[in-house]
């Protein structure tokens, strides 16, 4: 079993089709189809079903995808480690990301690793929650930063950052009346919220404080990140649900942020690592990041003409 087998898989496996395969590896019909034999020969089993009309996995085939994917991201991570060598790194930290965790305070903390321990390259990977979770079992991540705590087995889930979650209002709207929104009052509008999938762990987070009430939310849209939500909020599309500093860094015209009625909810982020002895690299790491000392975060709502709407949050 050669690497060009496993490319010529991964392209049929994906294409479902062997001209398209081809024709994405700048090959020829002839010889993919030859790759894709010699490798079924290799295993000892068919991996395709192929007709006149149709090509599809077979049971064996699905299960050799799930594992295929992984070699190629080891060879390349191998490739980066010999790289980092070469620049002068003497280690490397594989760090995941999901959820769209808060821009400044994860910015501050690379800097502060940057300074600490110049000689350990970081490498980031954004990934949803589940091939994050996936990742640390293989061993293709060391460690990683989610908005959830449901992880399984396996993972240990600690929580490190809180960031006050707000609404999103466009300008000029008429829940502006209000200095804090009551949750009732924002369920009213039909709203702008994370994608299940690229942003699960907010997702849940968001789910949460919205069964506070008995109210069923009209969701509008979902959207993969923060600066979508804040355009779709600026164009009166839809009211937002986001952490404070996302907002603020998203730099939208025509947005301002409010703190909801009663005790201000919080976005916890959380890192992510495997239930066992960490490395002394990582839990230097880890440690820095329980130490980062928490900003404040002042919500500065869009100025309207002849009123001064700013507040700070509370947490």
């Amino acid at each position: 079993m050669e690497i060009r087998h496993l490319r010529c898989f991964i392209a049929v496996a994906e294409e479902l089709h062997f001209a398209r395969a081809a024709e994405r590896l700048h090959i020829e019909q002839s010889p993919l189809s030859r790759a894709i034999k010699e490798l079924e020969e290799d295993l000892g089993t068919q991996l395709f079903v192929r007709t006149t009309r149709s090509t599809r996995l077979t049971h064996a085939g699905k299960l050799f995808l799930e594992h295929v994917p992984r070699i190629f991201i080891a060879l390349q991570q191998a490739r980066d480690s010999v790289k980092a060598a070469v620049n002068g790194f003497h280690s490397q930290l594989r760090v995941a990301l999901s959820d769209g965790i808060q821009p400044s305070r994860f910015s501050t903390f690379l800097a502060l690793c940057r300074q600490e321990e110049p000689e350990i390259e970081i490498r980031l990977f954004e990934s949803p929650l589940a091939q994050q979770i996936k990742g640390l079992h293989d061993d293709l991540y060391d460690v990683g930063f989610s908005r959830s705590d449901e992880v399984g087995d396996g993972i240990v889930a600690q929580p490190v950052w809180d960031d006050p979650l707000v609404v999103a209002v466009p300008a000029r709207h008429p829940l502006l009346s209000y200095k804090r929104i009551p949750l009732e009052e924002v369920l009213r509008y039909p709203l702008v919220l994370g994608d299940l999938h690229a942003c699960e762990g907010y997702s849940r987070q968001i789910e949460r404080v919205l069964r506070r009430v008995d109210q069923e939310p009209m969701i509008a849209e979902r959207v993969a990140s923060v600066d979508l939500m804040m355009a779709l909020v600026a164009a009166g599309f839809a009211l937002g649900l986001a952490g404070a500093s996302q907002i603020a860094a998203c730099h939208e015209q025509n947005v301002v942020a409010r703190p909801l009625a009663g005790r201000t909810p919080m976005l916890t982020t959380y890192i992510l690592r495997l239930d066992s002895e960490p490395t002394d690299l990582l839990a230097r790491f880890i440690e820095r990041v329980g130490n980062l000392e928490e900003s404040s975060v002042a919500i500065v709502p869009t100025e309207l003409p002849d009123s001064d709407t700013s507040e700070e949050v509370e947490p």
